[in-house]
């Protein structure tokens, strides 16, 4: 299950990385991203619902999301009409923070709360809905944040995550990661842009990037993952291979260079054409390959209803 398996590191060690990794991320993070709140950013989120799913999503009425970073989920599902009262938990209180602001500029109203994802501070049965985007592979005890899933969703609730790597889109992706930088100097010089300054501190984000993915899934270890906290009616399927392979390379090759020499023109190819190869993914690719054939893996599972535990 492990890309990485840091020896010198405890899981406690794992999270104080990732903690530090994100503050330090929050600022930019929506611009690296190309985080979108708008038609663009629901379209995407409802389609990963209800790709999960298998149907359209629900109406929730108490939802918690887990490693809510600056928002796109909750605030793009608050925006869609999907959630009643949303709460965000985050490990990093600089992302808590971005998610805040980007709430308040868009009259919206959320909860948020800095929590690790293995130990909720919520009585059991709290909430309806609890999902995530890309937020399992960075969690050190993955049975253990399941199990605390479990214990927070009211019977019958659904649990839901989207944007996980799987472990062959996880090799795949070191190829165009390869011929990027092999290519970098060419492209900077293409666009006009100088090279990215060497960070002189070592508490960077790029320092720590290394060491905040700790999974690769193959579909058959989130399907135990769930089972074994008790979910039932679990669901995986894969997404997004055309667009990751094209997401990847644009994004190795922004690295290199100077942020604010990159420009916009570039910019807007490299979001426009990510979203033509996610529809194309999503018409051609999608539902025709194994789910672990795709960079990203979608989980959705649901807690047993009352009346079938106690019959069990």
């Amino acid at each position: 299950m492990f890309r990485f398996v840091p020896a010198a590191l405890t899981a406690e060690e794992i999270r104080e990385v990732n903690t530090r990794y994100h503050d330090l991320a929050a600022q930019e993070y929506d611009f690296k991203w190309g985080i979108d709140f708008g038609a663009t950013g629901r379209g995407q989120v409802l389609a990963k619902l209800h790709k999960a799913l298998g149907h359209p999503p629900a109406r929730y009425a108490r939802s918690l999301e887990i490693g809510a970073g600056t928002g796109y989920f909750t605030l793009n599902m608050l925006r869609a009409g999907l959630i009643g009262r949303a709460t965000c938990s985050d490990i990093s209180e600089g992302m808590l923070a971005a998610l805040r602001a980007n709430a308040r500029r868009l009259g919206l109203e959320v909860e948020t709360l800095r929590v690790d994802a293995e130990r909720l501070p919520f009585a059991d049965a709290s909430f309806d809905l609890v999902f995530g985007h890309a937020v399992l592979h960075h969690i050190p005890d993955l049975a253990g944040a399941f199990a605390e899933f479990q214990r927070v969703l009211a019977p019958g609730g659904t649990v839901v995550f989207a944007g996980e790597p799987s472990r062959y889109g996880d090799r795949l992706s070191v190829l165009p990661k390869r011929v990027a930088r092999a290519l970098a100097p060419l492209w900077r010089r293409a666009i006009g842009a100088g090279a990215a300054a060497r960070s002189p501190h070592a508490g960077s984000d790029a320092a720590l990037e290394r060491y905040v993915d700790v999974h690769a899934f193959a579909p058959g270890e989130l399907r135990r993952a769930a089972r074994g906290a008790g979910f039932h009616a679990v669901r995986v399927t894969g997404e997004e291979l055309l667009a990751n392979l094209f997401g990847w390379t644009n994004r190795t090759l922004e690295a290199t260079a100077d942020p604010e020499q990159v420009p916009w023109a570039w910019r807007q190819y490299a979001y426009r054409g990510y979203i033509l190869l996610q529809a194309l993914d999503r018409s051609l690719l999608e539902g025709r390959l194994p789910a672990g054939a795709f960079y990203n893996l979608v989980i959705s599972a649901h807690k047993p209803p009352l009346e079938a535990g106690r019959r069990t």
